[in-house]
């Protein structure tokens, strides 16, 4: 159990170490933070969103330009309140919420303690079990006596559209991306004709008024996915859905993300959502426990059949070849961006010694670095080699992307703070430079140094970003 405890201790260490970083250094913000904040809201800064675009950049390639089945899509945020209420999400999308008696603070019922069974009727409807079993307490007072009966708390965020608030103008931010891609089936298909199979996918914000936010990106009321909508016949799913399983494992591999620190759970049909027949939940191993990082899901024909029913379209497929009408099912590769940006930070963060002193760096794959290279004059009050130094960085700028200029403070702390950021590599251009065009560059990962000609730069750093 001491064991335990320290292990704890170490890992609560490592994620306030993230987060302190994550602000120091440009790439995360908590939202609104001269007014308090705002619990579940979090900013990305320069470099964090640089990490956040080549995160999507990357997926993106995988998963749609470097294949012939894709279709891209970015559906509006505000939808029709009847896509909700036919995709189940305004009757069923609630989690278990309970409130302390003493301080009145309230809490997602599972994340603080309560087993499933005190709440999991209450979801189909049923009458919650009455049992005697220990409470947990309060996290804010320390209490665990008297908490109120868990109630269903519908997560969506409500919304009105247009200058009249009434029943007709209710609508809502959406929960999650699919169902934009869902409700554009059949313009898809009217627009490209597409053949079994194929996929619809996006990327974009998601809200969810969660009850009790925690965990940094993890769990957040804003936040972004990247979405697959793949569409077969339902004699093929199994086939395709083992393919999407292999990608997703492969793609986490490109970014960064150890093997060993991911996991497959197959979800079991109790824990499934109503619309899936089958789920695996890739899980990661974040500081404060394995939770998980995305989905694979096998949502049958549920949803397409459910806006058939609610809205009269048809959103059946015709089969040229066989003469057959019937509607396609679904398999569902579902990624929680921030998530994802929280396990690389999670597994990039290094610490250790360097010239007798303890060094943070993080060691991002070139691939997701937020900064490729950094370019530092030796001295910035030598002016002969601040313009050297500018010419050799905008010349690097036309070829290499992202890349910074860097000249404050020392060149000890250029290197500190460049490691902070993860910068693969840094050129250093001094008094050498100007004699025989020759700069220094240093690789993050070993501190090694190379001489390297000017003429020669840029096809090294390329080379050596691969």
């Amino acid at each position: 159990m001491e064991i335990k405890k320290k292990k704890e201790t170490a890992e609560g260490g490592k994620m306030e170490k993230i987060i302190s970083l994550c602000k120091r250094r440009g790439f995360i913000y908590p939202g609104s933070e001269i007014y308090g904040g705002l619990s579940g809201a979090w900013d990305y800064g320069s470099f964090g969103l640089s990490l956040k675009n080549n995160i999507k950049n990357s997926w993106w390639k995988k998963f749609v330009e470097e294949r012939d089945d894709m279709y891209g899509i970015d559906a509006a945020i505000l939808m029709n309140a009847k896509v909700w209420e036919a995709s189940g999400h305004i009757a069923g999308f609630s989690d278990p919420l309970v409130e302390c008696s003493k301080c009145h603070s309230q809490y997602r019922a599972d994340q603080i303690g309560f087993p499933p069974d005190h709440f999991q009727n209450m979801k189909k409807g049923m009458p919650s079990i009455s049992y005697v079993f220990v409470p947990p307490k309060c996290e804010k007072c320390g209490s665990a006596e008297n908490w109120f009966s868990p109630i269903m708390f519908n997560m969506m965020f409500k919304t009105n559209v247009g200058p009249v608030e009434d029943k007709g103008s209710v609508s809502y931010l959406r929960p999650e991306t699919a169902q934009g891609m869902f409700v554009n089936f059949k313009n898809v298909m009217d627009s490209f004709h597409p053949r079994l199979p194929f996929g619809m996918a996006q990327i974009g914000k998601a809200f969810r008024n969660e009850i009790s936010p925690r965990d940094f990106l993890f769990r957040a009321r804003e936040f972004e996915q990247m979405e697959i909508e793949y569409f077969t016949r339902e004699s093929e799913w199994e086939k395709y859905f083992e393919s999407f399983r292999t990608e997703i494992l492969d793609w986490l591999a490109d970014i960064g993300l150890d093997k060993d620190s991911i996991h497959e759970l197959e979800v079991s049909a109790e824990d499934r959502a109503h619309y899936s027949k089958r789920t695996i939940d890739f899980e990661f191993d974040y500081p404060f426990g394995r939770k998980e990082l995305l989905g694979l899901a096998y949502r049958t024909d549920f949803d397409l059949s459910a806006h058939i029913g609610k809205s009269g379209a048809d959103l059946s497929y015709y089969d040229e070849e066989t003469k057959d009408r019937f509607v396609p099912h679904c398999i569902e590769p579902s990624f929680g961006l921030d998530r994802m940006i929280l396990a690389i930070l999670c597994e990039v963060y290094t610490e250790d010694e360097m010239g007798g002193e303890k060094r943070i760096f993080l060691k991002f794959k070139p691939t997701v670095a937020p900064v490729k290279v950094a370019v530092f004059p030796l001295l910035k009050n030598k002016p002969e080699l601040v313009k050297k130094a500018q010419i050799i960085f905008s010349e690097l700028k036309k070829e290499i992307r992202p890349i910074v200029f860097d000249d404050n403070g020392n060149i000890g702390k250029r290197y500190r703070r460049q490691d902070e950021i993860g910068t693969p590599f840094c050129v250093t251009i001094d008094f050498d430079t100007l004699e025989n065009d020759t700069v220094t560059v240093r690789d993050r990962d070993t501190g090694k140094q190379e001489r390297v000609k000017t003429g020669e730069l840029s096809s090294f750093i390329k080379n050596s970003l691969k």
